[in-house]
């Protein structure tokens, strides 16, 4: 194996998964992007591996090496580069970062060879394995389900008012900053039904979203007969991650099964997309395609720190969003390079600091 982003929490997770199971996984290139340098030299000591380096360029170079599953737990459109690499090399990409399909989009599917991209994301996740109780063909639909983060049952008014401590107080995960506030936006959801349909190839009106507070049903597939399967267990990364590693087959023990003697209540709410926008303005961007995923992404991240920063209030991050998607010209031609969609990826970060600071 490879990690890339060693340091973060799906590479922390996924050592100690190699721990656990050192007759099944052996570490051969780590890679972080240098903000935890002591974690780092000590992951280093303790795995020993072949490759080791931090930053962008040395996760691209760790991606091509030979081996059998890279894992690529980098945050952010940094990623980009390194998942194109994984695939060129040919390497089996379990991809936590999301960020690097969405932006690369057409990119990154021209690259890959069916079913070498594992998707780590517990959403996603689920929906692969959901997916083995039948064909593409008799598939309906897809069922993400969120959390509905911290603010979920608010009015638009009351978000008005939301801090960033708050914003960053996730029900069920503990996750970095951009993460945590995009889940309590829902940017992290709508950046989710782009990545499902680029992994499964279902359009977007065949994805919805569905509010599960509970976070015990990862997510589901509707099939043409009116079945629903879902995978269901503990609100962690753990069995996705193990499943990245090890796919098609799983890891034992690698998380702790639902306890079934305790009385549980599990709870199902449609979204308030008049109060929550950000997925329907993902599925528009998903529609337009091209490079407009990408300017969806990265002018939601400078949002996002202009928000943690007292510049902006919580409901303008994704109205931010939405205006630099409007400003936004898709080209017209069919294919992109990574050039392309980094310079989108700068110009809406451009355009959205402009906003902000104008605003």
């Amino acid at each position: 194996m490879v990690i890339l982003g060693s340091t973060g929490s799906i590479g922390t997770q996924a050592l100690d998964l190699v721990r656990a199971n050192p007759d099944r996984f052996r570490v051969v290139g780590l890679t972080a992007g240098g903000s935890n340098r002591d974690l780092f030299d000590a992951q280093v000591a303790e795995f020993a591996p072949a490759y080791a380096g931090l930053g962008e360029e040395a996760s691209t170079e760790a991606a091509a090496r030979t081996c059998d599953v890279v894992l690529n737990g980098i945050t952010g459109a940094v990623g980009l580069r390194p998942t194109l690499a994984a695939l060129d090399a040919g390497n089996t990409l379990a991809l936590a970062n999301k960020e690097s399909l969405i932006i690369g989009g057409p990119l990154v599917k021209e690259r890959a060879r069916p079913g070498q991209i594992v998707p780590v994301d517990s959403e996603h996740s689920a929906i692969a394995q959901s997916l083995r109780a039948g064909s593409a063909a008799e598939v309906r639909r897809l069922v993400l389900t969120a959390s509905g983060g911290p603010f979920r049952g608010r009015t638009a008014a009351e978000l008005a008012a939301v801090t960033p401590e708050q914003a960053l107080a996730h029900p069920n995960f503990a996750m970095g900053r951009v993460i945590t506030t995009n889940s309590a936006t829902l940017v992290n959801k709508g950046l989710e039904v782009i990545e499902a349909h680029l992994l499964f190839d279902i359009p977007f009106d065949r994805i919805d979203v569905v509010v599960h507070p509970q976070q015990l049903i990862h997510s589901m597939v509707e099939f043409v007969d009116g079945a629903v399967v879902a995978q269901l267990g503990l609100p962690t990364m753990l069995v996705p991650i193990a499943l990245g590693m090890g796919w098609p087959d799983r890891v034992p023990d690698a998380e702790t099964p639902i306890d079934w003697t305790k009385a549980a209540d599990w709870r199902f709410e449609p979204l308030d997309d008049a109060v929550f926008p950000a997925v329907t303005l993902a599925r528009a961007a998903g529609e337009r395609g091209g490079t407009a995923p990408a300017v969806y992404n990265a002018a939601n991240e400078v949002a996002v720190d202009a928000f943690h920063d007292g510049r902006l209030r919580f409901p303008d991050i994704v109205s931010t969003v939405a205006q630099v998607l409007d400003l936004h010209d898709v080209p017209s031609r069919e294919h992109f390079t990574v050039d392309d969609v980094l310079a989108a990826d700068a110009w809406a970060r451009a355009e959205a600091a402009a906003l902000i600071r104008r605003s």
